[in-house]
């Protein structure tokens, strides 16, 4: 009888090793290798025979194509996600942490779709049929084209595909999938590898497109190895506080649109509704007429959003001042410190520093530059910033402003909310239509910027 082999593989990374390590070599891990039984050759197939078809490469003038019309859901901030729609055939990975609202997003969008004529198969290896159905009736959801299927044997779940051939299935969760072949269990890096990859085959194969959920581990990352996310077509990711109502969806990778697009949802007891204008949302608490409070028109992929951006100086009680940042890069503050120190006079190398976006958002592109200096200088100064501003502007190490993208549908937002007057790098006052409800102060340096904004 032919010995077993087995490996030992990290659950983070998927580095494979013949014995146990208590480290990981390839992400450092601490005690994340498990011991697998490596798949025989009759399960994994043998690749010196192949498996009978040949397919011969091409010239790449001669391979005919055609645009495919995008299956549309009627959510539109998820079709904005996905690059305009589902696109048939593609296998899309979406994580969150738990209790952020997957499972509800993926039912209301398979009732959305089983009422197009589509045939619609969600399957849930975490609950039973009784218990989707459950969440259903919380949703209001009942249709005669959704199917519901409790199962996590893949070879099951592929004989119920080719039975049904809905046009639109739903995995949750891949980490509950499993294949008979594989003698690891359910979750691990192995059994990941081998359902994503029989998954992906019946996405392409059968023209269906199929969304699969992920968990995610402490971190806030998909749990499992890199290359699940190397082989699906896009990459999800479902934001939130679960003690807030609002949801961000966010895509990290997508092969059929772009990754900046983010749309925005509220969780209500009716399930997930739309926010169409995240603007209003972001600024319905604001603080007006207080030290430390800016806004900024910021862009998520092609759509502008504005958000406050509010800063808290205050004298340090320790050798070593405090530097806070949330909802942008914490390498931001300090550098912006120093250029205001350094550029425009500010002493704040003895004061505790906090900054903080409102409404929970996340932004990372430098046009945020201004707002957070300007936020920074009025707290030190204690002198509230007008209200009717928004500042848009990246800010260089010489104390520059410097030119931005998309100026004018930043500017265009600003406007429809009612703000009176956008501070705006020198360089972008050209080449655009202004509106008319809205004055355009372009600025050079930030210590020009500051006297306009603070009336200095």
């Amino acid at each position: 009888m032919a010995k077993r082999k087995s490996k030992f593989v990290c659950q983070s990374c998927g580095y494979e090793s013949p014995k146990w390590m208590g480290k990981c070599p390839g992400c450092h891990e601490w005690n994340t290798l498990v011991e697998e039984v490596e798949a025989t050759k009759t399960a994994r197939g043998n690749w010196a025979t192949g498996s009978g078809t040949t397919h011969k490469p091409e010239k790449i003038s001669s391979i005919q194509t055609q645009e495919e019309p995008r299956i549309k859901t009627k959510m539109q901030e998820l079709n904005r996600v996905l690059g305009g729609g589902i696109v048939p055939g593609s296998l899309v990975l979406i994580g969150g942490d738990p209790g952020i609202g997957k499972s509800t997003l993926l039912l209301q969008v398979s009732s959305q779709l089983s009422q197009r004529d589509l045939d619609v198969l969600y399957i849930s290896g975490e609950e039973s049929a009784r218990q989707t159905k459950l969440r259903a009736d919380r949703l209001d959801i009942s249709s005669e084209r959704l199917y519901v299927l409790s199962e996590t044997n893949l070879v099951d779940i592929a004989n119920q595909i080719d039975q049904l051939k809905p046009g639109f299935v739903v995995i949750d969760s891949i980490q509950t999938i499993y294949k008979e072949e594989v003698t690891s269990a359910p979750g691990s890096v192995s059994q990941v590898r081998e359902c994503t990859s029989e998954l992906m085959r019946l996405a392409k194969q059968n023209h269906i497109p199929i969304f699969i959920v992920g968990h995610v581990t402490k971190e806030g990352s998909i749990a499992g190895p890199r290359l699940l996310e190397h082989m699906v077509d896009a990459v999800l990711y479902f934001e939130g506080e679960r003690h807030h109502t609002f949801r961000i969806l966010r895509g990290v990778k997508n092969r059929f649109g772009s990754t900046n697009e983010m749309g925005i949802f509220e969780m209500k007891e009716e399930g997930l509704t739309e926010v169409l204008n995240p603007s209003e949302i972001f600024l319905e608490e604001r603080s007006q007429g207080v030290a430390g409070s800016t806004i900024v028109a910021s862009m998520e992929g092609t759509r502008p959003v504005l958000v406050e951006i509010q800063a808290l100086i205050s004298p340090t009680s320790f050798g070593n001042p405090r530097r806070m940042a949330t909802g942008i890069d914490h390498n931001r503050v300090p550098l912006l410190m120093a250029v205001l120190e350094k550029r425009v006079g500010l002493m704040l190398q003895n004061q505790d520093a906090y900054v903080k976006v409102a409404g929970g958002v996340k932004l990372d592109e430098p046009a945020i530059d201004l707002a957070v200096a300007i936020s920074i200088a009025s707290s030190f100064r204690d002198r509230a910033p007008h209200t009717d501003d928004v500042l848009v502007g990246e800010v260089g190490l010489t104390g520059e402003v410097r030119r931005v993208s998309r100026i004018e549908q930043r500017v265009q937002e600003a406007a429809k909310l009612g703000f009176k007057r956008a501070i705006i790098p020198a360089k972008n006052m050209d080449g655009w239509t202004v509106p008319a409800s809205i004055e355009i102060i372009g600025v050079n340096s930030v210590q020009e910027a500051i006297k306009v904004a603070l009336g200095d």
